[in-house]
Formats: C-alpha cells, sequence, structure tokens
C-alpha cells in the first residue's frame, strides 16, 4: 500500500523560509513524478513543483526562483524547500506521486496523494 505523509508546515512571518517534507512509502514503481500542489479556500489545486525519476524537475511561475523540489532517495523522502514565503503562498500543501512521467501538473495522472499539511504565511 502506497503511503505519503506531509509534514513541515506551520505559520510563519513573510520573507521567511519553511520546508515541507513527504515520506513516501510502498511505492512500487522505478519511474516516478512525484510533486507539490497546493491549494487555498476557494481555489482550485494549483501545482507548484515536481520532480521525475530522470531528476528533471519543473516550476509553477509563481514560484521558480523561491521554493526547490527535491528528493532524497536513502530515505524515501520528497522536500520542498520555500524561500521567501509571501502571504499568497499560505495554503494546504499536498505531495503526490503518479508511475507516469512528463506530465507535469495534471492531477488526473496523480494516483496517489497525501493528507496535506497547512501553511499560513502572515505580513
Amino acid at each position: 500500500q502506497v503511503q505519503l505523509v506531509e509534514s513541515g508546515g506551520g505559520s510563519v512571518q513573510a520573507g521567511v523560509s519553511l520546508r515541507l517534507s513527504c515520506v513516501v512509502s510502498g511505492y512500487p514503481y522505478s519511474s516516478y513524478s512525484m510533486a507539490w500542489f497546493r491549494q487555498s479556500p476557494g481555489t482550485e489545486r494549483e501545482g507548484v513543483a515536481v520532480i521525475e525519476s530522470d531528476g528533471s524537475t519543473s516550476y509553477a511561475d509563481s514560484v521558480k526562483g523561491r521554493f526547490t523540489i527535491s528528493k532524497d532517495y536513502g530515505k524515501d523522502t520528497l522536500y520542498l524547500q520555500m524561500n521567501s514565503l509571501k502571504p499568497e503562498d499560505a495554503a494546504i500543501y499536498y505531495c503526490a506521486a503518479s508511475p507516469y512521467i512528463r506530465i507535469g501538473f495534471d492531477t488526473a495522472f496523480y494516483n496517489y496523494w497525501g493528507q496535506g499539511t497547512q501553511v499560513t504565511v502572515s505580513s
């Protein structure tokens, strides 16, 4: 059974950094896209960053240069380093995994999701 468990959310002030973690267990495929999405009240879930099994990464324009996605293969953990946080970054952040690659942020292809971790950013 595949499980994704996020942690690291919190309430911070604008300008500071935060690192989210997502422990992935039971994932049976050698290829993957693993991504971070976020959703704030009244909005659709949006993709933030994705990393594929070949190491390639992609980011939403709104976070380029501020957020970094990475994966620790030894710990089976996905990370999202978020720097220079802005109030508009506040949302519930979800990690997701898919056995497909080159899917970007198409939620239809992500089979596995975590429960989410809340990030609040005050100005």
